[in-house]
């Protein structure tokens, strides 16, 4: 297993997933093909949960997602959500900017569906 670093560009996030755990997601998401540019994410996740099992610390700092992105994230976070209810440690830590309700709000929504530690974080 080997961390997982992706630069930032002007539609996609930059992702830096560490085996030790802690791993950012950050930025804006409206790239032309969402699922080409979340499945290594997805799948990075996966075998993370089959191979080290340790807990996961996920930062998310996004400033945009498109309505696909926001799916992936949801479906990155239902991944995590399987794994805290078979034993596994998560903490999520959501991080929006003061004014930005529609940030805060994805996060709220976010937050009701897990039983995990979710945070939200105004910056």
């Amino acid at each position: 297993m080997t961390n997982l670093k992706l630069e930032k560009t002007k539609e996609t996030l930059a992702v830096d997933f560490n085996v030790n755990g802690i791993c950012t997601i950050e930025g804006s998401s409206f790239p032309e093909n969402t699922s080409e540019f979340f499945k290594p994410l997805l799948e990075w996740f996966q075998n993370y949960m089959l191979e080290i099992t340790d807990k996961i610390e996920l930062n998310l700092k996004f400033d945009y997602l498109n309505s696909s992105s926001i799916k992936f994230v949801s479906d990155i976070i239902d991944k995590l959500e399987i794994y805290y209810k078979s034993g596994g440690q998560i903490e999520i830590n959501w991080y929006y900017e003061e004014n930005d309700e529609d940030i805060h709000e994805m996060g709220e929504d976010l937050k009701e569906e897990v039983t995990f530690s979710f945070n939200l974080i105004e910056k």
